[in-house]
């Protein structure tokens, strides 16, 4: 582990906005406190490994058209900078590129926003070749509405595009275009590895093998669960974005079945619409599915907001109506039985294992696979039967039975593994 002073400096600014300009519907309400924001802020910083040299909270009674931060702020903001030797700071905000800019220019540091430090942490975390892409694409989507320099520029390799500005063609109108190319290249390079996925989602389609997705606020437990859950041995750590990539492994539930469990990447507050834009592949990972497991920290003092923020989210992805199993995790990390929690679902501790059984009993139940397909013959004049059948039963299909002169109903049926032992022992004549 790197000491503090091998680290780079950063400063953090949360945005405080008055109630007034809350109401006015120009920013997203919000559950969290200032304060809270704030933490969250540094962690995401903490998360590339910086060193949070100052952080503050700035409260505004409107945005400055120039740089959002009123003049007398800002002077007060740079020679804070100055006297601590920080060369970098963090904005808890999504900036316009003129409000960037101008920052840049009256602090006389480099500015990071919202957007640009979450797509440098996915940068960071991503692994695999399809979450190089869409990182690239996101980030590439972002450059596009700047032309500025974020964390390091494209290089401009005018030969490998194939084309060369005319004399009079200015810098800016090339960097357009070579943004314009890259994003072109990046989209058709996805295209590809989204007809592999769509080839993949066939097969356990056509096999009848049911997915279950993993969604969850960055942080909530969802690798620790994937793991109590498949024995899969993946990164978990208490760190925002520990893990991006989705992974996916069989898992047998009680009853024999065998399913596919898939961990996503973990959703948080204001997401990039670059990031859901690149992400669509990954996120349509979740649209696939069976079912979803919301894993929530039910420990944690802003679950409320991140639980919203999620449904915020699946919403977004037209994913809100799918069905989904509430998860309350870390409840090994609360001061009252968990019995006495008010929010409905699965109370469990990836850790300790407590109510993990009970999840996967709850997933069978969900994906309804305990109903099993049986053909029964029965006879016409057994209405205790039929009755019983149409009660319990569902998919029910009456064939042609020409062998007993109509005499007897050739009934197909699902029914629950229960319900036919009932049915044979105690129902049919």
């Amino acid at each position: 582990m790197e000491n503090n002073q091998s680290k780079q400096k950063i400063s953090v600014v949360q945005l405080d906005f008055a109630q007034h300009f809350l109401h006015s519907g120009k920013h997203k309400l919000s559950l969290r406190t200032s304060q809270e924001n704030l933490e969250e802020a540094v962690n995401l910083v903490e998360a590339l490994d910086f060193e949070v040299a100052y952080s503050t909270i700035i409260s505004l009674k409107k945005i400055s058209p120039r740089a959002v931060i009123g003049k007398g702020k800002i002077e007060e903001l740079k020679q804070i900078l100055h006297d601590n030797e920080i060369d970098v700071i963090f904005v808890n905000y999504q900036l316009s590129p003129t409000h960037q800019r101008n920052l840049e220019i009256d602090l006389e540091v480099k500015v990071i926003d919202r957007t640009g430090l979450i797509l440098e942490i996915f940068s960071d975390r991503a692994k695999t070749k399809a979450g190089r892409l869409q990182v690239d694409l996101a980030r590439t989507l972002y450059e596009q509405s700047r032309l500025v320099r974020t964390w390091t520029h494209l290089e401009r390799q005018r030969g490998g595009l194939g084309k060369t500005g005319g004399p009079g063609e200015r810098q800016i109108e090339l960097d357009r275009r070579i943004l314009r190319d890259k994003i072109s290249s990046l989209k058709k390079q996805l295209s590809e590895v989204e007809k592999t996925r769509l080839q993949h989602a066939k097969k356990r389609k056509d096999h009848n093998i049911k997915v279950v997705s993993l969604v969850g606020y960055t942080n909530s437990g969802k690798s620790t669960i994937f793991n109590a859950l498949t024995n899969a041995g993946t990164l978990s750590k208490d760190m925002l974005f520990a893990t991006l990539d989705p992974l996916m492994r069989k898992l047998e539930l009680p009853g024999g079945q065998t399913i596919i469990l898939s961990d996503t990447v973990g959703f948080i507050s204001d997401l990039p619409h670059e990031l859901v834009e690149s992400f669509k592949s990954t996120l349509q990972e979740v649209l696939d599915s069976d079912l979803l497991l919301h894993i929530q920290d039910i420990s944690s003092s802003q679950h409320v907001q991140e639980k919203q923020d999620v449904i915020d989210v699946l919403k977004s992805i037209d994913a809100g109506n799918m069905k989904t199993i509430n998860v309350l995790n870390k409840i090994d990390l609360l001061d009252i039985p968990s019995d006495k929690i008010i929010d409905q679902g699965i109370r469990v501790s990836a850790l300790t294992g407590e109510g993990v059984d009970e999840l996967l009993s709850e997933i069978e139940a969900s994906l309804e696979l305990n109903y099993k397909k049986y053909t029964l013959i029965v006879d016409m004049n057994d209405s205790k039967a039929l009755n019983y059948l149409y009660k319990y039963g569902r998919n029910i299909n009456i064939l042609e039975n020409d062998e007993n002169d109509c005499l007897e109903y050739k009934i197909d049926v699902e029914l629950k593994k229960e319900n036919y032992n009932y049915y044979l022992k105690n129902v049919k004549q």
